[in-house]
């Protein structure tokens, strides 16, 4: 597994090479945002995970993770020193994966590194195409359309989607989707964010967001896409 980390402290990023290695990753280590650039644009078919300090001279972690989303659904993960809910919001609406604070431990980010390549690594195979009445994903090229017009999801989004369309028919739990999308040893896992999510996938999806028929409630139990 190759990882690119972006981080412009030259001390920390040297215990986190080192740490990293002793875990058998192989690593890209970048100090700024044009040396970044530089590695996604010629060898970002070869990367597993990125992780992106948010703080970079002459650019941001928030530029490099929309780079990657945009081109490959491989995982990011923030570092920052900045701990408030905004930041928090904007990098997870960005399509990050997860988001650790300054300072850490070595042994929480390794384990939150191997959390989310589990995630992507055990995800269901799909159908090229899969159809729910006026929505077709392409898994392919990580699209969705909407009466032939491509709308942009999120990549939590996106993955909270795919998982639904994997169980046509079936009644998902509220921690069945949980797991899906969240580091269980993350800080953002709660009913309320799923819920926040649920919510933009019908106000994007549904013809009529407050009368679902595609991501239907069903009380008491979770959710449920198809018949």
């Amino acid at each position: 597994m190759k990882i690119l980390f972006v981080e412009d402290d030259h001390t920390l990023a040297s215990g986190l090479e080192y740490s990293l290695e002793q875990e058998q990753f192989s690593t890209v280590y970048c100090c700024d945002f044009v040396s970044a650039k530089r590695v996604l644009d010629e060898q970002l078919d070869e990367i597993d995970l990125c992780l992106f300090d948010l703080s970079l001279p002459a650019g941001s972690g928030y530029e490099l993770c929309k780079m990657v989303k945009e081109r490959r659904d491989i995982p990011v993960i923030f570092l920052t020193a900045i701990d408030d809910e905004g930041n928090v919001v904007m990098g997870l609406d960005m399509g990050a994966d997860d988001y650790i604070t300054k300072p850490f431990r070595i042994r929480e980010l390794i384990s939150r590194i191997k959390s989310v390549l589990r995630r992507y690594h055990k995800q269901i195979q799909t159908a090229p195409v899969i159809e729910l009445q006026n929505i077709r994903i392409n898994s392919l090229e990580g699209k969705v359309y909407k009466n032939g017009s491509e709308i942009f999801l999120t990549a939590l989004e996106y993955r909270l989607l795919l998982f639904f369309a994997n169980h046509i028919g079936q009644v998902l739990s509220r921690n069945q989707l949980l797991e899906q999308i969240w580091d269980v040893a993350g800080d953002f896992v709660n009913d309320n964010t799923l819920t926040v999510y649920i919510k933009r996938l019908r106000d994007k999806l549904e013809d009529n967001p407050q009368k679902p028929t595609l991501i239907k409630t069903v009380r008491g139990l979770g959710y449920k896409v198809g018949d």
